[in-house]
């Protein structure tokens, strides 16, 4: 596997995988509005959890990360609701929950794992958006998703900051490279289906570009 162009993600997105997501976008929006949900909570949660008082940039770290996620939530939901959608209940992403498996246990290698996870899934959902903004015959959605792209590729490299301020360079590094590897997996494990993190198992490869 090979890095992409932009991100060091070590799977590529094909581009027909957004024509699929795009097939019905209030489940799409549906979907995007509680990962951003989520995104703001992990952010917040993370603000709690800071490794000691002398670590700088920390608070003011995840406080602009949850403030971003939060605003992304209110344009989605504004997005959805226009288009006679609506939040549901029970919603799960799987692919968040099977990196979230990989976070070991003790502080400092929790804190870690956690930081570095949050930046997969910003990198992945960066990819992501970028894919839909490429494809979608929406001009709404499209212009949507393209600026959504900067925002995510900010956050993405706001965690991966923040772990190098947590532990040693060199140990950052190789579980980057660990993590990156697993998320290669998980991401084209997942079911196919209108959803920002779905796989893509039924797109032909042929399509892409």
């Amino acid at each position: 596997m090979k890095k992409t162009e932009e991100l060091p993600l070590l799977s590529t997105t094909p581009v027909a995988w957004g024509a699929s997501a795009l097939a019905d976008p209030i489940a799409l929006l549906i979907d995007h509005a509680f990962l951003e949900m989520k995104a703001a909570l992990n952010a917040m949660d993370l603000l709690t959890r800071w490794p000691n008082e002398w670590t700088p940039g920390w608070v003011e770290a995840m406080t602009s990360v949850a403030r971003d996620e939060t605003s992304h939530l209110a344009q989605v939901t504004r997005l959805l609701i226009r288009r006679g959608g609506k939040m549901e209940r029970g919603h799960k992403s799987y692919y968040a929950s099977d990196l979230r498996r990989l976070v070991r246990n003790g502080k400092t290698s929790e804190t870690l794992d956690r930081l570095l996870v949050s930046g997969l899934i910003e990198a992945r959902s960066c990819e992501r958006f970028s894919v839909l903004a490429s494809v979608s015959e929406d001009a709404e959605l499209g212009a949507f998703y393209k600026a959504l792209h900067a925002s995510e590729m900010g956050h993405y490299k706001v965690f991966l900051k923040m772990a190098h301020k947590v532990a040693p360079k060199d140990e950052v590094a190789a579980r980057w490279q660990v993590l990156l590897a697993a998320e290669a997996k998980i991401i084209e494990a997942q079911p196919p289906g209108c959803r920002i993190h779905s796989g893509y198992q039924d797109v032909s490869l042929s399509q892409a570009s």
